[in-house]
């Protein structure tokens, strides 16, 4: 078990000998999924140490959180929904992050801007208060930190990474880059899409170029967001503004997923004439952009694993798969990950089975590369249907835009899939009956 966390946290990250007591589950990769899998799995019991190769200082969290609210809010940002949501009220960190900095939208407004097709989706019609919670990454990361800073069950080590990995039917054996050796039962990649960790231990990827790159921003209006979330399909790609919280609720995070000339582009623009630019690809559907801050250009590209686990070892989050972002579900599809992983630990533990066993760990496979490619495929059907089309085509995408808006039992079934509302959801990301 790790020793308790209320003494330093940054002895605890940095300062171990060279005989550290094994851990069950060792997490490489301190990002949202990473650390939400270590406080999920932690509260149930199991024993877990994070790594991470960025260095933390984590006695001074509440002080890097306050500087992170005096200013604007940064131009990474998810789109959590009410399934997220549930999970991190289960983790014990939600009201934290509701006293930070949540943008909750209410509705969603869909338009083709090569047709009039146009679709718009109201919370009020399933009769909830909101869709879903904007939040920046940054603020989702930091609140889960705070909780595994005071977790006895965590072990944090921070400014270090994996160097070599040995796998095995009961211990792995780990060496990290600063001399230490670790053994755990099993070790867990949510070390992001460039995963060192997946590549280490021999999961290949299947990957792709999506030929676009994301322009991300926060964008300060002269008119309200009307807490709703505008999404136009450009010619070029999708354009997302998404609600932010703040003053007269006069912020937005752009995603601009474009190609990656137009995109260099449009980051090499000054402030005033790449506003000029997101106002006109956006319709002026909320006037006139007044300033744009933290402009960048993120590359897009598909990546799946070939297989998600193998003895000793299993992929979460990013590590896992990555898709393109106009459905906004990266995170989300991360957390899933996390909750399905929980429970088949959790199952396996009760019937006495090796957290280490491929068989075992295939029960969580099973349970999320589906599901995970499914998306990945509506995603890219999407993208498809939205390029450039012939006369005809775009014609009848226009009309079936309409007709679906027309529709409210079929609007209604996609606003629960997109909330995570339906289907066999693992156990923490359930509401409460």
């Amino acid at each position: 078990m790790p020793t308790n966390n209320r003494v330093s946290a940054n002895e605890r990250a940095n300062s171990f000998s060279e005989s550290i007591e094994p851990t069950d589950l060792l997490i490489a990769g301190a990002g949202m999924t990473g650390i939400a899998l270590a406080l999920a799995l932690a509260d149930q019991g199991f024993s877990v140490e994070l790594v991470d190769p960025q260095t933390v200082d984590c006695e001074k969290l509440n002080a890097t959180i306050a500087n992170t609210l005096d200013d604007l809010p940064g131009a990474r940002v998810s789109a959590l929904t009410l399934a997220s949501e549930q999970l991190l009220r289960k983790l014990g960190v939600w009201d934290a992050l509701m006293n930070t900095r949540v943008e909750p939208y209410t509705r969603m407004f869909v338009w083709d801007g090569e047709t009039r097709g146009e679709i718009g989706f109201d919370a009020a019609d399933l009769h909830e208060p909101y869709l879903g919670h904007i939040v920046e990454n940054k603020l989702i990361q930091a609140i889960l930190l705070q909780r595994a800073v005071e977790h006895g069950n965590i072990r944090l080590s921070f400014g270090t990474r994996i160097k070599s990995v040995e796998l095995s039917q009961t211990s792995q054996q780990i060496v990290l880059d600063d001399g230490t050796e670790r053994h755990c039962a099993l070790l867990i990649a949510a070390d992001g899409a460039h995963s060192p960790t997946r590549r280490m231990v021999g999961l290949g990827t299947h990957e792709w170029d999506y030929a676009q790159h994301a322009v991300v921003a926060t964008l300060e209006l002269n008119e309200s967001h009307q807490h709703c979330c505008w999404q136009r399909f450009t010619e070029d790609g999708p354009l997302a503004l998404l609600p932010l919280k703040s003053e007269e609720n006069r912020l937005v995070s752009l995603v601009w997923s474009t190609s990656p000339e137009h995109a260099q582009a449009l980051v090499g623009m000054n402030s005033l004439d790449l506003a000029g630019a997101i106002t006109r690809a956006s319709d002026r559907v909320l006037g006139d952009i007044a300033e744009v801050h933290f402009a960048q250009s993120v590359p897009l590209r598909q990546r799946h694993a070939q297989n998600y686990v193998k003895t000793g070892v299993a992929l979460v989050g990013d590590a896992a798969h990555t898709i393109h972002p106009l459905a906004g579900q990266g995170v989300n599809l991360g957390f899933q990950d996390v909750g399905a992983l929980t429970d088949v630990l959790i199952k396996a533990r009760s019937l006495g089975e090796s957290l280490a066993s491929e068989r075992v760990l295939r029960r969580y496979q099973r349970q999320r590369m589906l599901d995970n490619l499914r998306m990945s495929a509506v995603v890219q059907g999407f993208r498809q249907l939205f390029t450039p089309q012939s006369a005809i085509v775009e014609y009848m995408r226009g009309v079936g835009m309409r007709t679906l808006d027309q529709c409210a039992p079929v609007k209604q079934h996609l606003m629960l899939d997109a909330m995570g509302l339906r289907g066999d959801l693992p156990t923490l990301l359930r509401r409460p009956v």
